[in-house]
């Protein structure tokens, strides 16, 4: 088990990312808007010349978008060869997990429940474990009001 976790805000709560899925964490401050993406892709950024696909979290949690600038704090990972950036409120620490995540028996918002591996003891307190290819794929759009009408 690789027991590193990078601890990150989303949408106002704290998570944690398996720092395996994690290439780096990067501060946005250009987006280019993608016309009709999905409406949890906020836009492409650059990274050392190679494109990144700038996911919102927020969107992809089937929550409000955030009211400031879709630049800020970004986690970047790869998932399926394809390079994205996760936009968060806040990237704070890498810290070691002490137990492998259980799973959880409280009711969760949907998107919430999406993404989630589990709850993870990581010594300061538990966290929920989110699955970074989850937030990138974003929430089924088959099940939104927008296509139903």
């Amino acid at each position: 088990m690789n027991n590193l976790l990078l601890i990150v805000t989303i949408a106002g709560s704290r998570v944690a990312l398996r720092a395996s899925a994690v290439e780096g964490v990067v501060e946005l401050d250009t987006l280019i808007p993608v016309p009709r993406a999905a409406p949890h892709i906020a836009g492409l950024s650059a990274l050392r010349s190679r494109v990144l696909t700038v996911i919102d979290c927020r969107r992809s949690l089937d929550l409000e978008p955030a009211t400031a600038s879709a630049t800020g704090e970004a986690v970047v990972a790869e998932v399926d060869g394809h390079h994205y950036a996760l936009l968060v409120n806040l990237v704070e620490d890498v810290i070691e997990a002490i137990a492998e995540p259980i799973p959880i028996r409280a009711s969760m918002g949907a998107g919430w429940s999406r993404v989630s591996l589990g709850m993870i003891e990581t010594g300061e307190e538990p966290l929920l474990l989110v699955d970074v290819a989850a937030l990138v794929a974003g929430p089924d759009l088959r099940s939104t009001s927008v296509l139903a009408a």
